[in-house]
């Protein structure tokens, strides 16, 4: 196993790629932390991990808020006894009618870039005390280049959390702390997505993907798990697309 006996806190776990990594992340020997503000949906994710044979809890988690991401982490704690792995998966989307929006480009900010922020703080925190662990952080092709069809505070957020990654791994490299982020091209649309689930955007995105074809929230689940674990011990400060080439293109 891949992740054995290994804790993993992954949030935006109530669906979607989160999901798939916390499911994923449990078939490959972690406890798994699943963190998310749904939490009907998010214990259906752990009771089906432990159905399963395997070892998980759910913590409610505001990502934007750093007193939930204290009390998730005292949580996590009492728990298990450390983390090993944070995915900081969990965010809403740019995918919007009103791409000139005030109060959602503050909204991206506050949840996409500095939650991401914050889950690295709270994580290095406790991962320098037991010399080391990985942090995935989930940036976006958004994060690369700009896009006609989202609000520009997504690109912006999803390239803070694209820099961010580099910044945290070359200043906690040395306290054995690895952070690289995945960067996910036309995947199933998300539950804040507005735009992004029109068949005909679909279809004229999927034409310019090498591939031609969308991912699977399966897919990015395994890039962060491959991040994650050992296999990718001297690999740090790395972006990883998950978009079918597009990004090659």
């Amino acid at each position: 196993m891949r992740l054995k006996n290994k804790v993993a806190l992954i949030t935006g776990a109530a669906a979607g790629m989160g999901e798939a990594a916390a499911k994923l992340f449990a078939r490959e020997g972690a406890k798994v932390v699943a963190a998310d503000i749904l939490e009907q949906e998010s214990r259906a994710v752990t009771e089906a991990i432990v159905a399963a044979g395997g070892d998980a809890m759910f913590v409610r988690l505001d990502i934007s808020d750093e007193q939930q991401w204290q009390q998730a982490m005292q949580q996590t704690l009492q728990r298990y006894g450390r983390l090993d792995v944070l995915v900081n998966n969990a965010g809403i989307s740019g995918a919007l009618q009103d791409r000139m929006d005030v109060a959602h480009f503050d909204r991206l900010m506050a949840v996409n870039a500095r939650g991401t922020f914050l889950g690295m703080k709270v994580a290095i925190a406790e991962m320098e005390k037991t010399g080391g662990g990985s942090i995935v952080n989930l940036s976006s092709i958004s994060g690369v280049i700009g896009q006609e069809f989202v609000h520009m505070g997504y690109n912006g957020a999803k390239g803070a959390i694209r820099v961010m990654t580099k910044s945290a791994a070359v200043q906690y490299g040395p306290k054995g702390i690895r952070v690289n982020s995945v960067h996910p091209g036309m995947m199933p649309p998300m539950r804040t997505s507005q735009t992004s689930g029109d068949p005909a955007l679909r279809e004229k995105v999927i034409s310019g993907i090498p591939l031609r074809r969308a991912g699977t929230a399966e897919e990015a689940a395994y890039a962060m798990l491959f991040l994650a674990s050992d296999e990718a011990s001297y690999i740090t400060g790395a972006e990883l697309p998950v978009d079918g080439g597009f990004l090659a293109v």
